[in-house]
């Protein structure tokens, strides 16, 4: 199985899924920070994609997987050649990702708004068995913020001081109700928060590398409209 690098040979990949349902501008405006979190900042194992102390990543923006399916490609979970067969009749690889489904798959997403619930009922779990190091990170779009359900996962993560889980946020400003300013309305809620460019990868690295010990973290990765 061949394990490709960089941003670019993922793309290349991305350009073999094709379909009416691959959404495309949503799926590539997470392409940056999905790829620093495989390769630089999560701990997981394409050998032993179960193993019980890996880092857990749900993508909440389930409706656009093609750049998660593309990374997932590019480091070996699965055979790159599924992603010919994106969409089509007994292929794996459908519109949401599909934890039963697809090697590497955390969570079977794609209802707006029900991804970070079950990252912090993740998060919970992990503390419970007494799992420590583990992290739970969550990717949302903007828009899907405009979902109550969201606030009601954000305010019990600060509430129960979830430490080990990240919201990273990709803010590809297609929402019509804004959410800024981002760092103010998280803090508010008692989590850290931080701004990045969404396609700076050292910038990237950095915050989602990062871990406050007082509670959960969020990450805006901020892509310009128009530059997915």
């Amino acid at each position: 199985m061949v394990v490709r690098t960089g941003v670019e040979g993922v793309r290349a990949l991305m350009a073999r899924a094709t379909g009416d349902e691959k959404h495309d501008e949503s799926s590539t405006s997470t392409l940056d920070a999905i790829w620093v979190l495989y390769d630089r900042v999560l701990h997981v194992d394409p050998a032993d994609p179960r193993g019980e102390t890996r880092d857990r990543f749900i993508l909440s923006k389930g409706h656009g997987p093609t750049a998660y399916y593309a990374v997932l490609a590019a480091k070996g979970f699965f055979p790159e050649e599924l992603l010919d067969g994106f969409l089509e009749r007994g292929n794996p690889l459908g519109s949401h990702p599909d934890r039963n489904q697809v090697p590497g798959v955390e969570a079977s997403t794609g209802s707006l708004g029900h991804g970070l619930g079950l990252g912090v009922g993740t998060a919970l779990a992990l503390r419970a068995k007494g799992l420590r190091e583990p992290r739970v990170v969550v990717l949302c779009g903007d828009a899907e913020l405009n979902e109550g359900s969201n606030w009601e996962a954000i305010m019990l993560a600060s509430h129960v001081a979830l430490s080990n889980l990240t919201l990273l946020v990709i803010d590809n400003h297609s929402s019509e109700l804004s959410m800024e300013p981002w760092v103010a309305r998280f803090t508010s809620f008692g989590w850290s928060a931080v701004v990045v460019d969404g396609h700076d990868h050292a910038e990237l690295e950095a915050a989602l590398s990062a871990r406050s010990e007082a509670g959960p973290n969020a990450v805006v990765a901020d892509i310009p409209e128009g530059e997915w």
